[in-house]
């Protein structure tokens, strides 16, 4: 006869969401309610900033892209996601981002949740950048010009609608396709869209301005002269050294705003500025400690590159409603020997032995 090791117990099996069960998520919740609730978890892990371990992620980086690793952790449960961004891969058929995440128990350090971020960093970028706007834009904001219309472009105009409400967007692109295609997707969606010729045009009578563009380089996405009083400007698109979208002079007239500062110091539109610029941070606007839109002239710029508890919060919302979809799967993860002490005898007795 042949004896084997036992079925693996529950402890063995850590929830798994893929890409296809991502989606599933989303429409079953309904994209307009993901956004919003996803922006509530953000908004309430913001209010409480300090009890958070935080460090700028680990990046990478390559003459091709960068690969990072971004860990967070409060006293019950750990975070981490590992992302990537690489502009050429668009050219051969590739995302330029793709992501995973996880969620560990502090207590016993035991994964509870591993989960595809490609999808869900894009709705937790987005929804990150409407949550900031509600407390930076000008009041009544309802056109938004989108400058770089990639995989990105749908995600913010979606959120700064559930969130901020706009209903206009004016949409620029180097290739004009991709303008085509954001219009396309968000078509039917109770937007007014325009496709503009140029950046100019596309700032022309915009309430909001969101820089998202991919390529890895120092560029001139918005010269100062494109920006008037009273704008609150979105940069997304800067997020590593030596990759910015906006001219210098645009910042210094400009009252900055930032998910974390030493972060984004290195790789935020302040990489231009010395490192004694006073920039607010987010938490503090959120909090009630310091102010966001004070005047209806007032520039704001929120300087977003992205930070790990950001995606803590996208992580602790997917978890929540797994329980209640079912969207997910149960990998068999960890090693769960009857005995915590023998690891190896697991392992021989997985092989199985003949006995007479």
């Amino acid at each position: 006869m042949t004896s084997s090791a036992p079925a693996p117990s529950h402890l063995a099996f850590v929830p798994f969401v893929s890409v296809e069960n991502m989606m599933a998520l989303v429409h079953t919740i309904g994209i307009e309610t993901f956004l919003r609730e996803l922006a509530e978890y953000l908004e309430a892990d913001f209010k409480r900033w300090p009890e958070f371990d935080k460090t700028p992620r680990v990046a990478a980086h390559s003459a091709e892209g960068v690969i990072e690793l971004m860990p967070t952790s409060d006293s019950s449960l750990y975070g981490f996601k590992y992302v990537n961004g690489h502009p050429k891969n668009t050219k051969e058929g590739l995302q330029t981002v793709t992501a995973f995440g996880m969620l560990a128990d502090v207590a016993s350090g035991y994964p509870t949740l591993l989960s595809e971020m490609t999808l869900l960093t894009a709705l937790r970028t987005a929804a990150t950048s409407a949550m900031a706007a509600k407390y930076l834009a000008p009041a009544n904001s309802k056109t938004m010009a989108i400058i770089g219309n990639g995989a990105q472009s749908e995600f913010q105009a979606m959120a700064f609608r559930e969130i901020v409400g706009i209903r206009a967007l004016r949409l620029y692109d180097l290739d004009r396709t991709a303008s085509e295609k954001c219009a396309r997707n968000l078509s039917g969606q109770g937007f007014d869209i325009t496709i503009c010729g140029s950046s100019e045009e596309a700032v022309d009578g915009a309430d909001i301005i969101t820089t998202v563009t991919a390529d890895k380089q120092c560029a001139t996405i918005l010269s100062d002269n494109m920006v008037g009083a009273g704008i609150h400007i979105n940069a997304v698109g800067g997020d590593c050294p030596g990759k910015t979208e906006l001219q210098r002079d645009i910042l210094l007239r400009s009252s900055i705003f930032a998910e974390y500062p030493p972060q984004t110091r290195i790789e935020g539109e302040i990489q231009q500025l010395p490192e004694d610029h006073p920039v607010t941070e987010l938490w503090q606007v959120i909090n009630g400690e310091a102010k966001g839109r004070a005047s209806d002239s007032q520039i704001t710029l929120f300087d977003s590159v992205g930070f790990a508890i950001e995606d803590f919060s996208a992580l602790r919302y997917v978890r929540d409603k797994l329980d209640a979809t079912g969207l997910y799967e149960k990998l068999d993860m960890l090693a769960d020997p009857d005995d915590p002490r023998d690891l190896f005898g697991m392992l021989q007795r997985s092989k199985g032995a003949d006995t007479p």
